[in-house]
């Protein structure tokens, strides 16, 4: 007779396969009753609504949102497809998010449909979608991304309520970028005869420094006997013109962001301390902090590590028995590569210390921060030797947060763009507050996200005077939630300002 782990196994094979074929929401009828009650008790199973499942792990604690935040773009269109087959898209002002590079997981998603119930479907951790009641754009003005049906982007800025370039100031100035030629837009408002959206069109072009297309779209309109004036949406311009050079939306983003969120990060944190630090000092100071700093990043990162465990790996007598698990030596392995990380990250604060532009050393030197955190598992074999490569080759979520990095494709476009950023940032605020911001936002490793970002945040604290900082783990609550916070609703006030409560003391 099977055991319940050959049962479980033959379930697992089942929706392994189910998964394998691109399904995301998962019906009652894709799994016969004895598989779908054994992945639910296994914890592999999900229940979203009455008779649709996701897949999930076990080892995710009661009320982890993380599986459903994974998941909630593939369910929600094979769910809006199962309901309303091709009739259904979503809004334009959604539409343009995605546009933009923008996958947050939102609130409430407004869908458009003939068949549209007006009526709220609600989801897993208070999210919603609403099927509205509404014609939808012809086939050729829609686009589909990820079996989602969106507006086109030109379709999109057209259809878009005006109070969207007010509330989305980021993703607006992100898709507009996208628009190369006036050509794009023009047809579709000299043939409905859009005079009040041309001239916002115009206005907006116009603040993101894109004057020959507002150009082109005022003169022309007026040529065909519209009268149109210009309107410019956004309440303010950026404190500089990141879009004119050509560039992957994604970039473009960042840029905007960078730009956007730069004065208050400023604003929000203290200004660098007026003496120069003896590096012979500094580094003392730093290699002191050691285990200190290494007990409690492991420790937001979820590792068991003791004090005691770091101390022996920092003298070189740890060495592995025949009585640890896995666990226990993944934990032991974290510490060893956290130790030869944490070498490799102060000869880069020699460099700062001596002087060269910290965001260029940051550059450079992250690649090495990367392979110190993960070679001992590599050696111990826990890890594959593919894991050092660099880069993350595929998605990657972070646990509990709406927040979707960008896809691997975009993480090759976006590092060098970001180390631009920072190679350029004359504010010490800025490259500490922005740095460790972006770099966890981009998410660029499969693993070790966070300690590269707490390390590149004091090769800034270095730059700008001040001392290393350690993040207590007890704080870890307030420093994620303010992370979210940046990384959802774009405000950076509350990181920059907890991050400057971490200076005190130090």
């Amino acid at each position: 007779m099977a055991t319940q782990f050959e049962k479980v196994a033959k379930s697992l094979e089942v929706l392994a396969e189910l998964c394998k074929e691109g399904t995301t929401a998962i019906r009652s009828r894709d799994l016969t009753r004895t598989h779908r009650e054994r992945l639910l008790a296994a914890g592999y199973l999900q229940e979203v609504m009455k008779g649709w499942y996701i897949a999930s792990r076990p080892d995710q604690g009661w009320g982890e949102s993380t599986s459903w935040y994974v998941s909630y773009w593939g369910f929600c269109a094979d769910y809006l497809n199962s309901r309303l087959g091709d009739d259904w898209c979503l809004s334009p002002e959604q539409s343009l998010l995605l546009h933009a590079g923008n996958r947050t997981v939102p609130r409430q998603l407004i869908v458009r449909s003939r068949k549209g119930s007006n009526s709220p479907v609600p989801l897993p951790y208070d999210t919603s979608l609403l099927p509205v009641r509404t014609s939808i754009p012809k086939r050729t003005d829609l686009e589909e991304v990820d079996g989602l049906h969106i507006y086109s982007l030109p379709v999109a800025l057209i259809s878009a309520s005006a109070d969207f370039f007010n509330r989305h100031e980021t993703d607006a100035r992100a898709a507009l970028a996208q628009i190369s030629s006036a050509s794009e837009v023009l047809p579709l408002l000299l043939e409905r005869g859009h005079t009040t959206i041309a001239g916002r069109l115009a206005g907006a072009f116009e603040n993101i420094d894109h004057p020959r297309v507002a150009d082109d779209i005022m003169k022309t309109m007026r040529a065909a006997g519209h009268q149109v004036r210009k309107h410019d949406p956004f309440t303010d311009k950026l404190p500089t013109a990141p879009l004119t050079a050509p560039a992957p939306t994604c970039v473009h983003r960042l840029r905007i962001m960078w730009a956007e969120m730069r004065s208050a990060a400023i604003s929000s944190f203290p200004s660098s301390p007026a003496s120069t630090a003896d590096p012979v000092a500094y580094l003392r100071s730093v290699e002191e902090k050691f285990v200190t700093d290494a007990y409690h990043s492991l420790s937001i990162e979820g590792y068991r590590v003791s004090r005691e465990l770091i101390e022996r790996v920092k003298s070189g007598k740890w060495e592995p028995t025949d009585n640890e698990n896995d666990r226990d030596q993944m934990n032991a392995m974290a510490a060893k590569g956290y130790w030869g990380a944490f070498q490799r990250v102060k000869r880069s604060l020699e460099r700062v210390l001596a002087g060269e532009n910290p965001g260029t050393v940051a550059d450079e030197d992250h690649g090495d921060w990367y392979r110190e955190l993960f070679a001992p598992a590599v050696t111990a074999g826990l890890m594959r030797p593919a894991d050092l490569a660099g880069y993350r080759n595929g998605p990657v979520y972070i646990r509990n947060s709406r927040h979707v990095p960008p896809r691997r494709e975009a993480v090759w476009e976006l590092m060098p763009a970001f180390f631009e950023l920072l190679a350029a940032e004359d504010n010490p605020a800025a490259r500490i507050v922005l740095g460790h911001f972006f770099l966890v936002y981009i998410h660029p490793y499969t693993d070790g996200n966070g300690r590269i970002g707490r390390f590149l945040m004091n090769l800034m604290m270095a730059a700008g005077g001040f001392p290393w900082v350690v993040i207590p783990v007890e704080e870890r609550y307030p420093y994620m939630a303010a992370l979210e916070k940046a990384s959802v609703e774009g405000d950076v006030v509350p990181f920059a300002r907890f991050l400057a409560t971490m200076t005190v003391g130090q």
